[in-house]
């Protein structure tokens, strides 16, 4: 494609990376079959390719309307074009150049000014976002019926570990996860420490900048990688971690953004970078450390002898139970219940599969331990969270989400499972079936009571009271 950019932009950093992204797109049209907005509303403008040509107008001068602003907050920013894309076009990286652009001149109307800067400041402060769920949650009866199914139900954290191991890993002391779903990183914690890893909380970290970064505050979002990557920098320069390990895949995608976001800052780009290398997603992380203490591999589905006895496969999993209607009131198994669950529904949150690339991991391993994973149409499509989208979009956040769910719930799982919390909370809002994050249900599967993993095929357990205390 060519381009001829406007004076006021061509030779600044986003400038440059524009055209080179613009000249990378040859307008082929294979991404309007995997737009979720174009599969809904039917209008080129809402498609990436669509998009993309709207950007290049007003990157090369024309003037930017409240039309094209609307077209580019209709954008999820799934990134499933970049998947389906056979010229490689970052189209993530261009639609934020774009929005930034856009917003610079088109002001939008006082009411959505709010609601933005309320999401971008609530949401982004654990203690205040915390604070709010807790006082939603007791006032549920009295919000709309979608906040309602939003805020959700509390699920505790559990028993923590509390030993030590020469092996450590970093973990994101995230914005949204901690309130919404401590069980998550919990079980994370278990999971890991049955691993004989330990996991950490550089407390001085926080939000990855995801939600500032589409939320019309880029430099806000940099701020947030750059504190980050100062509360993160003691323990890498000194070699005591081996990993950053995120397990939330939305937030793993924005810190692997954290170079690109950063190339122009000379004190923080190198640093930004080892910070980038070192990140891994927990579905990169765990299957490699089970297959290496079980000796099993995760992609031929063998059962797996936990404390004497074998997890059943697919083929001996318990018969499957009627599935509870979309809707309807989440009846959320208590700690010690989902290990029960076998036939499960896994949905790969675009994050994951899109802009991390990681595609079966998590598949692999749900099936090594025994779950029957049910075919799920249409998986390489959103479900409509996408951050604070499903807040800003409902009137598409939800037929997204309605969709979703029918693919989902097509084989009639006893449990569906993700690996974000976002993804996680806006699927349950419109299901009774429980939706958990794959880590915990691994982590009732292998650790409840925790496992302690030797080098051989056994899995041993170890009581409750040597492993942690009550969170």
């Amino acid at each position: 494609m060519e381009t001829r950019l406007a004076e006021w932009i061509k030779d600044t950093p986003r400038g440059r990376k524009a055209d080179e992204i613009l000249r990378s797109c040859v307008h082929c049209g294979f991404c309007l079959a995997t737009c979720p907005t174009y599969q809904l509303l039917g209008d080129e403008l809402d498609s990436p390719r669509g998009r993309i040509y709207q950007i290049k107008q007003v990157l090369e001068g024309a003037q930017p309307t409240r039309e094209i602003q609307l077209h580019l907050d209709r954008c999820l920013t799934c990134r499933s074009c970049e998947t389906t894309c056979p010229s490689g076009v970052k189209y993530g990286q261009l639609v934020d150049i774009g929005r930034a652009a856009v917003d610079e001149q088109v002001q939008r109307p006082w009411a959505e000014r709010a609601q933005r800067w309320i999401l971008r400041e609530a949401v982004t402060r654990p203690w205040l976002f915390g604070a709010v769920l807790k006082t939603a949650r007791a006032l549920k009866w009295v919000l709309p019926a979608g906040l309602r199914a939003k805020v959700g139900e509390p699920r505790p954290a559990g028993v923590l570990p509390t030993r030590a191991h020469q092996r450590r890993v970093l973990l994101l002391n995230n914005c949204v996860q901690p309130a919404m779903l401590p069980s998550i990183d919990g079980a994370t914690a278990r999971v890991l420490d049955s691993v004989g890893v330990q996991a950490i909380v550089a407390r001085e970290s926080g939000c990855c900048g995801a939600i500032r970064q589409h939320l019309e505050d880029q430099e806000g979002a940099r701020r947030n990688a750059r504190r980050n990557i100062d509360a993160w920098w003691p323990h890498i320069e000194t070699g005591q971690v081996e990993a950053i390990l995120i397990n939330a895949s939305g937030c793993g995608a924005m810190v692997k953004e954290y170079g690109h976001l950063l190339r122009e800052d000379a004190l923080y780009a190198d640093k930004a970078n080892r910070v980038v290398g070192l990140t891994r997603d927990l579905a990169e992380f765990v299957p490699e450390e089970i297959a290496r203490l079980t000796g099993m591999n995760p992609s031929a589905g063998a059962s797996v002898p936990i404390a004497g006895a074998s997890v059943p496969t697919a083929a001996t999993a318990a018969p499957v139970p009627a599935a509870a209607r979309p809707g309807a009131a989440a009846a959320i198994p208590t700690a010690g219940g989902w290990h029960s669950a076998r036939r499960l529904a896994f949905h790969p949150p675009c994050t994951l599969q899109h802009a991390l690339r990681i595609r079966g991991k998590v598949e692999s391993l749900l099936v090594a331990l025994g779950a029957e994973l049910v075919p799920v149409r249409d998986s390489h499509l959103c479900c409509g969270s996408a951050g604070t989208y499903s807040l800003l979009q409902p009137g598409l956040s939800q037929p997204l989400r309605a969709q979703k769910l029918a693919c989902l719930l097509e084989h009639r799982p006893e449990v569906i499972l993700s690996a974000n919390v976002g993804c996680i909370a806006h699927l349950q809002g419109g299901t009774g079936i429980p939706v958990l994050h794959w880590i915990e249900w691994v982590d009732e599967v292998l650790t409840n009571p925790p496992v302690h993993w030797r080098a051989g095929d056994t899995l041993r357990l170890e009581p409750m009271s040597q492993i942690g205390k009550k969170a």
